[in-house]
């Protein structure tokens, strides 16, 4: 289980140009904590699982768990319910237990599954006196975190060249072109294919090369029984 792993492929440029942003954008949040905190009466915090969310953002901007949406929505619908439970149960483990698999639920729901969130409902029941004491107040620390992260996710991703944040479902710009070609026969496809296929597109794709093969395998079999299922000279059922 501890072996060493391929991991996802990832260019030195895609590498460079993430912890660089990941780097701008916790310096501009903890700066901006800092003058907030001292300009004014409201105790402000530095939400930790906004780390995660910042590694997310800008490792892996093209994941569905990482788009506006589930970041944003995710954490503030789990500051809601970590509040609720930890104002509403006693018991610091029961309440923290709750407040995890409520968020997660609601995550589902209203789509916006973001897993750094789950953090922050942790933090909302366990996160101390501190905390505790912010009591609804933790939503508006927790929408100021959530809002610059993503502020300046949109503004330094669109900087990088290849990304695109949001993601938006289109194609490849490579797809017009294939689709225009006339292609021969498939040959079969092998992982290290896929592995290729992976450094060629824009950004990290947040998938592995043995799950693409896995979909294009399940892909190949469907499209198999559907031609079979196709009347000769008629039309698919």
């Amino acid at each position: 289980m501890l072996q060493r792993e391929r991991g996802v492929s990832t260019l030195t440029r895609e590498k460079i140009f993430s912890v660089l942003g990941a780097f701008v954008a916790v310096f501009m949040l903890t700066t901006e904590i800092h003058f907030v905190s001292a300009s004014t009466s409201l105790t402000i915090l530095v939400v930790a699982s906004m780390g995660a969310t910042t590694c997310l953002v800008f490792v892996v901007p093209h994941s569905p768990m990482a788009q506006p949406w589930p970041m944003f929505g995710g954490h503030m619908l789990a500051a809601l319910v970590g509040v609720a439970c930890a104002q509403w149960i006693s018991e610091p483990s029961v309440a923290v237990a709750f407040a995890v698999a409520l968020a997660i639920s609601g995550m589902y729901v209203l789509r916006c599954v973001h897993p750094p969130s789950a953090g922050t409902a942790m933090l909302a029941t366990l996160g101390g006196p501190a905390v505790h004491a912010l009591g609804w107040q933790f939503c508006y620390v927790v929408a100021i975190n959530a809002g610059t992260i993503l502020m300046l996710a949109l503004l330094i991703n669109n900087l990088i060249p290849g990304r695109r944040y949001p993601l938006r479902h289109t194609h490849h710009p490579h797809h017009q072109q294939f689709i225009q070609t006339t292609h021969g026969p498939y040959p079969e496809l092998k992982e290290d294919d896929f592995g290729w296929a992976l450094g060629k597109m824009d950004g990290v794709i947040d998938v592995s090369r043995e799950d693409l093969v896995d979909i294009y395998e399940f892909a190949v079999e469907h499209a198999q029984q559907r031609q079979a299922a196709v009347p000769t000279g008629g039309k698919p059922q």
